[in-house]
């Protein structure tokens, strides 16, 4: 059975988690990931919000005759950089949850 100190205690504790969160938010997202598709042709950096921070093709990458190889180059180094994003995300998460996987968080 709850009490109020007991209710007060969790509530202090969750206030402190979501504290922290926010902090290893805000650090994360000035950390970066970067992928690349087609050998390195298409190069691409995100940072921790999932924002695409550049992108960088080889002048090689770029043929007036084939563009649909370079959009597609393209989409998948930003699927990719995303990924990665997401990825270390989960894991700078994985230390204040204790690995416990939170379903919606990340």
């Amino acid at each position: 059975m709850f009490n109020k100190k007991m209710l007060g205690d969790m509530m202090r504790q969750a206030q402190a988690l979501q504290e922290k969160m926010a902090r290893v938010q805000e650090e994360a997202g000035g950390k970066t990931v970067e992928a690349a598709s087609g050998g390195g042709m298409v190069t691409v950096v995100a940072n921790g919000r999932q924002e695409i921070i550049s992108i960088k093709m080889d002048p090689q990458a770029v043929n007036p005759q084939d563009i649909e190889m370079l959009q597609d180059l393209v989409l998948a180094a930003i699927n990719e950089a995303l990924k990665k994003s997401k990825e270390m995300m989960a894991d700078e998460m994985k230390g204040l949850t204790g690995g416990v996987n939170i379903p919606g968080m990340f």
